[in-house]
């Protein structure tokens, strides 16, 4: 059997709490990158089950409904990681989905793919969120009435 290649698409799952403030992790891999939950797809498994999958998988978050932002848009894979895809791919469709949790959770995050994680304010994770798509993706499904979240 020859190598199996990476799916070249995947979820962006931003999560969010009650007065707003956003959870965010930070990759081992390039260090220093801070991100929403994301991962890609299996081969034959819908956005929607691949969204569901990751949030579990990177922080332990078990909730019955991860909503489909029914946005979706391409990015350039980075230069670094496209040995993991089919010679000559080199963009990544990302699906944006978003879950809002009643109160902020403790994360149990996969050590292998992150080493911290936090929950920030609107404004500071459009800051702190390394990629474009993820700055956008909070900018536009957090809530603006939660923007400036409030009770630490």
């Amino acid at each position: 059997m020859g190598k199996v290649y990476k799916r070249p698409e995947s979820v962006l799952v931003v999560v969010y709490d009650t007065v707003g403030q956003v959870l965010l992790l930070r990759r081992r891999d390039p260090k220093g990158y801070w991100q929403s939950v994301t991962g890609s797809l299996e081969w034959g498994e819908s956005s929607a089950a691949a969204a569901a999958r990751e949030l579990f998988e990177e922080t332990g978050i078990a909730t019955g409904f991860v909503e489909d932002c029914c946005h979706a848009r391409w990015f350039t894979i980075y230069r670094r990681f496209l040995h993991r895809y089919r010679p000559g791919v080199t963009r990544n469709l990302e699906h944006v989905f978003r879950v809002r949790v009643s109160a902020r959770h403790t994360v149990r995050l996969d050590s292998r793919e992150h080493e911290a994680w936090c929950w920030v304010s609107r404004t500071e994770a459009v800051a702190l969120a390394s990629s474009h798509t993820n700055r956008d993706a909070i900018l536009k499904y957090v809530p603006a009435i939660l923007k400036e979240g409030g009770g630490k």
